[in-house]
């Protein structure tokens, strides 16, 4: 086994954990928990920066280009995408955040800037709880 099977096995894992780990906590987020976003976009960044190198800038293109299901996992991204800027947006705005750079990190790089741009979030709310 290499990188390219172990991997994604580990990430669905992980996702499966995080999701039922979200939705079963009672109460509010813990001060620091930007910390977990906020890797989470490193950890992809340095996976995605591999995949630049090794691939090209534009190698993610062909995959989704394939065949049907590359079609369906590229429509289920930019579903995700926006979803996730749909309901994060107005929070951003709450607390005083630039949305439109944010906007373009996230369509610009995907999960990485939308994890980036929720640990922002994250962070600034927990400032003003404070």
């Amino acid at each position: 086994m290499n990188q390219i099977t172990v991997f994604p096995t580990i990430a669905g894992l992980v996702a499966v954990a995080a999701a039922l780990y979200i939705a079963t906590k009672n109460g509010r987020l813990k001060k620091n928990s930007w910390i977990v976003p906020a890797l989470f976009s490193g950890f992809f960044l340095i996976l995605s920066l591999q995949a630049l190198l090794t691939e090209g800038l534009v190698g993610f293109w062909p995959e989704h280009t394939r065949n049907l299901w590359g079609n369906q996992i590229w429509y289920d991204l930019l579903l995700a995408v926006v979803a996730a800027l749909f309901f994060g947006i107005p929070q951003a705005k709450s607390v005083g955040m630039r949305v439109i750079p944010w906007t373009l990190l996230v369509l610009a790089s995907g999960s990485i800037g939308l994890y980036a741009f929720i640990a922002r979030l994250m962070f600034l709310k927990s400032r003003q709880a404070v």
